[in-house]
C-alpha cells in the first residue's frame, strides 16, 4: 500500500542538502495521499520515525513542441523530516 504512496524520492543539489544538513527527505507522492498517510508509508517502508511532513501541491506546466501546446503532470512534493539520528538507507552513499 505504501509503495502506491511513494512515487519516488527527489534528487536535486537542494533536496541533498536538505538531507545532509537538516535531516529532511523530499519525495513525490501521490496527489490524493494527505500528511497522515505520508508519514505512514515512509515510516512503513524505511523503518524510520517521523517527526513532521510538509507538502506542496506543483501545478503542471505549459508546455510547447512545434505548433502543439500541453500540460505536464500536476504533482505532490512531500518534505519529510526525520528523527535525530534517523537516515534512509536507499538515498544515503555507502
Amino acid at each position: 500500500m505504501y509503495h502506491s504512496i511513494i512515487k519516488s524520492p527527489i534528487i536535486t543539489e537542494k533536496a541533498t542538502g536538505d538531507r545532509m544538513n537538516s535531516n529532511k527527505y523530499s519525495f513525490y507522492v501521490d496527489i490524493r495521499a494527505n500528511k497522515n498517510k505520508i508519514k505512514e508509508a515512509v515510516e512503513k517502508a524505511f523503518g524510520v520515525t517521523v517527526t513532521s511532513v510538509n507538502t506542496q501541491n506543483l501545478s503542471g506546466k505549459t508546455r510547447r513542441l512545434g505548433r502543439f501546446m500541453g500540460k505536464t503532470s500536476r504533482r505532490k512534493k512531500a518534505i519529510v523530516t526525520l528523527k535525530e539520528g534517523d537516515r534512509v538507507k536507499l538515498l544515503e552513499g555507502p
